[in-house]
């Protein structure tokens, strides 16, 4: 009895440390250098599925500008799966994001509580798409910023179709002020 519980915990542990968007104290640049963009400041929403219920909710994504290259970034929602993680005060998660480009790409470096998430940043017909790379989309050890851009790149130069963390996508997102 005992090792049929232990398996079922070290199960459910695996799957959900594998489901949670890539983390690092590396960023893609040592410094921003990519000035803000003002098509992105403002409040943005969409409707994200539930993972455990399936019912959708609106979640909204607040970018403002911090500096000349920094955004100050704020998601909020009812985004109560990530309480046991210590992300989020309320009812939101806030933070700095500044814009890099790899492989012909443009990403946000977001900067959580001492933890850095790369996410993919597409913008098209004035809808925004943040994307953010899964854990294990590389699996070398990553010791410094260099090797992090290194490994992005090759990553989107080497798959047909990049890993994202579908359950933290933010797709389709309309501006709402």
């Amino acid at each position: 009895m005992k090792t049929i519980f232990t398996i079922s915990v070290l199960f459910l542990l695996s799957t959900l440390l594998c489901s949670c968007p890539y983390s690092s104290p590396y960023q893609l640049d040592e410094t921003p250098n990519i000035y803000v963009e003002e098509d992105l400041l403002g409040s943005w929403a969409t409707f994200v599925k539930k993972p455990v219920s399936g019912r959708e909710e609106t979640v909204k994504l607040i970018l403002s500008k911090k500096t000349d290259t920094e955004y100050n970034i704020v998601f909020t929602g009812n985004i109560e799966e990530l309480k046991p993680f210590k992300l989020i005060k309320q009812d939101s998660i806030s933070g700095t994001a500044f814009m890099s480009t790899v492989a012909g790409r443009q990403f946000l470096n977001i900067s959580v509580k001492g933890l850095n998430y790369i996410a993919e940043l597409k913008f098209k017909d004035g809808n925004l798409s943040l994307l953010p790379l899964v854990e294990h989309f590389t699996g070398k050890m990553i010791q410094n910023n260099s090797e992090l851009r290194n490994s992005v790149e090759f990553h989107y130069k080497t798959r047909v179709h990049a890993l994202y963390d579908d359950d933290f996508c933010l797709k389709d997102m309309v501006k709402i002020n």
